[in-house]
């Protein structure tokens, strides 16, 4: 018996269909035949997408501590390595707003080559998770908690923008979001008109403009017509050009960097790193969160990404190469990147239909670095603070947010309102690691609450006749495991001193773990020490495999039969055997 459920077990094994296959999006597409046709659509939309990340990857360089070029270089590096080597036919990748909450910290204690040393590390994190074939954890992450912890990050996000929308004078802003909005709150005096100015004509141009025409991206018209307003009029507020200086000039250097080790980049004294353990020690935390959140994010866009493109994405492909361009854009400059819902939704809505699209969009961005570098400069900081505002809004998903807290069970709330408020008062990693930790409790009290049992010696309803005397039927169902064990196995201590046969129709268990073994050992060790005969039913592949490799029953007095009927005769003929 043992040995066909171990057959039943491994045969349930081997329909499933797991591994990282580098490039599986893009060797599916060339599979199924690319021409002139689809590099058409795909060129376009990659344009578009490139129009829209140019601006948010330098406002998002920015809101993580480092100058605006280093965005830039992310989306060009790391978007075009995660395009060509993902899982997903039209994901995009790039620095994305959740990130910041993350890098700011970090580029504020270790400066540049710090950020860039914790983004590689957390590719190497990525790349063992996709080697290990973690993608399909994805979907054990419960929406409560990334509802809670993305709307926490919005709100820290939209909080770091007030400064630069306002013009406001702050000096160090500190690291905790309560004393952000003191510092915030007492630099109200210092506020600019021309920057507040500058800010809600942006925030106004980025609402208005998708109502008019969908030809050309918002961010592209609502920032040209705001560095217009601002050259034109002389208004005092700061911009790119102004705030960030590079060795030979103002503003972004029309090049890209050499490749460097990235702990040669500048650390927060301007010199570089010295690479070492201490280093990497203080530094893994951070690049655990990185991957973490990097993780969630990119699988998260993609199942996004698959229900608007009705497309299939591989998980742990898309995991890998994540890793592959993190660990490869801080050569560049590039800092963390991954899936980004925004630009990915855009790539669709545009036509992109496939890898080339992504790798286009990186293209479009490294050309304007090139081209245009000189006018991006003249862009002011308010509204780029502007346009995260904005990221920030749809990034909180209000509605959503409000639909949990009306309809949800209270136990979904308390997970949701937790991460949040973990978030903004402290940070992502503790949030998430409390939210999953809540979230898992409160599931395993659900579970032990719909796991049940029940003890049948008359009449069963699948059965024709009455049990024999002497021959006691117990039904578990649910899960076999440590939140339901005791409780599943509570009854059997009060029948084993009547029954001769104890027939266990475990039918309904689908898993079993080593509490509900420990407890099914022992209460087999009970019915022996009584002389009482066990015969378990109907047992599934996962608790046949817990079983066997246990070594249950043997030595004791107990047989295995696949169904309840089958478990009755056996009993009958034990009982009439032992007359």
């Amino acid at each position: 018996m043992l040995r066909r459920l171990r057959q039943r077990y491994e045969s349930t094994i081997s329909t499933l269909d797991v591994g990282a296959k580098p490039a599986a999006a893009l060797r599916a597409t060339l599979a199924e035949g690319y021409g002139l046709a689809e590099l058409r659509r795909d060129a376009l939309a990659g344009v578009v997408v490139g129009v829209v990340a140019l601006p948010l990857s330098m406002a998002l360089a920015i809101a993580s501590g480092v100058a605006p070029q280093y965005g830039l270089y992310t989306a060009i590096i790391a978007g075009l390595l995660s395009s060509l080597l993902g899982g997903s036919r039209t994901q995009v990748s790039g620095p994305t707003a959740a990130f910041v909450v993350v890098l700011a910290p970090i580029s504020h204690q270790y400066g540049l080559g710090g950020l860039l040393v914790a983004t590689m590390m957390a590719g190497v994190i990525l790349i063992i998770l996709g080697l290990a074939r973690m993608g399909q954890l994805i979907q054990w992450i419960p929406y409560p908690v990334t509802t809670g912890f993305t709307a926490g990050i919005a709100v820290v996000i939209a909080t770091l923008q007030l400064k630069d929308f306002f013009g406001l004078t702050t000096g160090p802003m500190p690291e905790h979001f309560a004393e952000r909005v003191g510092v915030l709150v007492q630099a109200i005096p210092s506020a600019s008109m021309a920057s507040a100015g500058v800010g809600l004509f942006t925030l106004a141009v980025l609402f208005a403009w998708p109502r008019l025409t969908s030809k050309l991206p918002a961010p592209l018209v609502a920032l040209a017509l705001a560095a217009v307003v601002v050259s034109v009029s002389g208004a005092d507020v700061s911009t790119i050009g102004t705030r960030f200086v590079y060795e030979g000039g103002h503003g972004i250097p029309s090049a890209l960097p050499t490749p460097s080790l990235p702990w040669h980049f500048p650390g927060p004294n301007g010199q570089p790193l010295a690479l070492s353990l201490p280093l990497i020690r203080q530094l893994f935390p951070s690049a655990f969160a990185i991957a973490m959140l990097g993780a969630i994010e990119s699988l998260l866009s993609a199942v996004v990404a698959d229900g608007m493109a009705g497309t299939r994405h591989d998980p742990d492909a898309e995991l890998l190469a994540q890793g592959l361009s993190n660990v490869v854009a801080p050569f560049f400059g590039g800092f963390a990147s991954t899936g980004a819902i925004a630009r990915t939704a855009t790539n669709i809505r545009a036509g992109g239909r496939s890898p080339i699209a992504g790798a286009i969009h990186a293209l479009f961005v490294l050309a304007a670095v090139l081209v245009l570098a000189p006018a991006l400069a003249y862009l002011p900081m308010p509204a780029l603070a502007a346009l995260l505002l904005l990221v920030a809004y749809n990034m909180g998903e209000i509605r959503h947010f409000r639909h949990i807290l009306a309809v949800a069970p209270k136990s979904d709330v308390t997970v949701l309102l937790t991460c949040f408020g973990l978030t903004v008062m402290f940070d992502m990693v503790i949030a998430v690691t409390t939210g999953v930790m809540l979230a898992a409790l409160l599931f395993m009290r659900r579970m032990a609450e719909i796991s049940g049992a029940r003890v049948i010696e008359d009449h069963h309803g699948r059965l024709r006749e009455p049990l024999p005397a002497g021959v006691v039927l117990y039904e578990i169902a649910g899960p076999l495991f440590f939140g339901a064990a005791q409780k599943a196995m509570a009854a059997l201590a009060d029948i084993a001193t009547h029954a001769r046969v104890i027939i266990l129709d475990l039918s309904a268990v689908p898993a079993m773990d080593a509490t509900g073994l420990v407890g099914l050992e022992s209460a087999l060790d009970r019915f022996n020490g009584t002389n009482t005969f066990v015969i378990l039913c109907g047992v599934q592949a996962q608790p046949a495999k817990v079983i066997e490799r246990s070594g249950l029953g043997e030595g004791l007095n107990i047989a295995f039969v696949d169904t309840v009927e089958a478990g009755v005769k056996l009993a009958c003929e034990r009982i009439r055997a032992t007359e």
